[in-house]
């Protein structure tokens, strides 16, 4: 058993509370979801689980954790620096329970996660390896030491669709407790059956949070019947409150009006009148008791509002956006052939989805679209490439990093679109650096939507998004009035935003008809 009680986060820079009175407990079985918006804690939550001592950078944190007997294991959002470096031998060696392992539990390992067996032992840099490949990695490495508790910050990222099945049955399967992030929907519905929702509502200023025993999807269908009830519930109450108060301002009125116009020659009559006020102003302390126990208007942390191109950033379905060809497709160093005749042709405003096993060099060949594209004059391209760091200048703050002329309305234009991006004040001011990923993306995008780009190269766009945004940013991809070029794993991306699957090979780029878009 795990137990968190009374725990309260604060942010060390702005003074937010992170989260408040924080408690719950995960059994063996539990498969426990965190969800909230980008930046609401979630990540800082897991780590202090694991460590506290890895949110003293940034973070205040007071409460109590009970893990006796448990084993934690813990995979981090990033592949941490100090492993960035080593070789994959060196980095499965550095755990006692690598040398353990017997040479068929190594085998059945690598093949559950369709590596091979030599993986453990190659000399290949993990700074190398695909977004994919370094997830695999670490998860190998933490399911050697035999856990009892997992503590998984967005497993799902980069991995392939048949590793995400794969994750998907070994979470169901597991035998001790699952604690999770992710921004994978369809991850989330098929393995969850607890749910933990940190919010932060009214601006950022209250933290809230709820536990549930059921799965996601119940989970949402009943918070917003909830919700809906509660509205409706106190919309009733406020109508039948204006209908009081307009009976109650009549009858002060009339009798207030009779006092100011009594006869002095009539002091009996005065003194009732007197008395009925009185009774009166009794009445009105008597509803203002009432009102206090009136339903609230629920009160949700709003999702993201965002546009992304206008409508000048179409493209005529007749023109050619690329006719791209390459005989051969090799590893960034060039020594191994990872596929032959590629090919793609995408025309007006196709939507092009791109998918393949890790490793089969799909951020490399999208890498080398964006070059072309970004060069051309007679389109506008726009990239965000996996890695938000090539782009992103992380000592800079949001509204600096986005601003061309910094003159005063274009920085208040920017602080418009922050906010309307769930941006508080003081995160627009703080370093890229500091900012969730959820966050450093959608700097990216903003970027990308004020430059006024008719064609967006987008290497897994949501892979950082929560699962109350990510619905946002597919329809905002799905109407995008220009071109989409795309990695992606996420099932429902692929179902809802791309015209065409393409599945990189061996042989090439080949049509994928199992994932199709679905009409709008």
């Amino acid at each position: 058993m795990l137990q968190i009680k009374n725990l309260s986060i604060t942010h060390k820079k702005d003074l937010r509370m992170i989260l408040q009175d924080f408690s719950f407990v995960l059994n063996q079985g539990d498969k426990a979801v965190i969800i909230g918006e980008e930046g609401n804690g979630k990540s800082t939550l897991l780590k202090w689980i694991y460590d506290p001592e890895l949110i003293e950078p940034y973070a205040e944190a007071a409460g109590e954790r009970i893990a006796a007997g448990e084993r934690l294991a813990y995979l981090p959002q990033e592949l941490q620096k100090k492993d960035a470096a080593k070789t994959l031998y060196e980095f499965f060696a550095e755990d006692p329970s690598f040398f353990e392992q017997t040479p068929q539990e190594l085998g059945q390992l690598a093949g559950s996660f369709h590596l091979p067996q030599d993986f453990f032992y190659s000399d290949q840099p993990m700074s190398s390896l695909s977004g994919g490949e370094k997830v695999k990695a670490q998860m190998m490495r933490l399911l050697m030491s035999q856990p009892t508790v997992l503590l998984l910050d967005e497993p799902s990222n980069d991995l392939d669709i048949g590793t995400l099945q794969w994750l998907e049955e070994m979470i169901l399967n597991w035998q001790g407790a699952v604690l999770y992030i992710s921004h994978d929907e369809t991850l989330i519905e098929r393995t969850a059956n607890m749910v933990i929702h940190i919010e932060q509502i009214r601006r950022k200023t209250v933290s809230r949070y709820t536990v549930s025993h059921m799965p996601y999807l119940q989970y949402r269908q009943e918070r917003e019947d909830k919700f809906e009830k509660q509205a409706r519930q106190a919309a009733s109450e406020r109508r039948e409150k204006e209908i009081r108060d307009e009976k109650y301002r009549r009858i002060e009125q009339s009798v207030e009006h009779r006092l100011n116009t009594v006869s002095r020659q009539a002091p009996g009559k005065g003194r009732l009148l007197k008395k009925k006020m009185k009774a009166v102003k009794s009445m009105e302390r008597r509803f203002e008791r009432q009102d206090e126990d009136m339903t609230r208007m629920p009160e949700e942390e709003s999702a993201i509002f965002f546009k992304l191109g206008e409508k000048d950033a179409a493209i005529p379905a007749g023109k050619t956006v690329i006719d791209y060809s390459l005989p051969c497709l090799r590893t960034p160093d060039g020594a191994r052939i990872l596929a032959k005749d590629v090919s793609l042709h995408v025309r007006g405003s196709e939507k092009i989805g791109i998918i393949g096993h890790n490793g089969a060099g799909k951020t490399t060949l999208l890498r080398m679209i964006a070059e072309e594209l970004l060069a051309r004059t007679d389109i506008h391209a726009a990239y965000m490439p996996q890695n938000y760091e090539d782009l992103l200048n992380l000592e800079t703050n949001p509204v600096d990093y986005l601003a061309r002329t910094g003159d005063k309305e274009e920085l208040t234009q920017i602080r418009t679109f922050l906010g309307s991006l769930k941006y508080t004040f003081d995160e627009m001011d703080h370093p890229i650096a500091e900012l969730s990923g959820g966050q450093k993306a959608k700097v990216l995008l903003l970027k990308m939507s004020l430059s006024g780009a008719n064609v967006l190269i987008l290497d897994e766009p949501t892979r950082n998004f929560s699962a109350l945004s990510a619905p946002v940013i597919r329809r905002m991809l799905a109407e995008f009035p220009g071109a989409v070029i795309s990695i992606s794993h996420d099932r429902k991306y692929l179902t809802e935003v791309c015209d065409k699957v393409y599945r990189l090979t061996e042989e090439g780029l080949l049509k994928d008809s199992s994932l199709l878009r679905e009409p709008h």
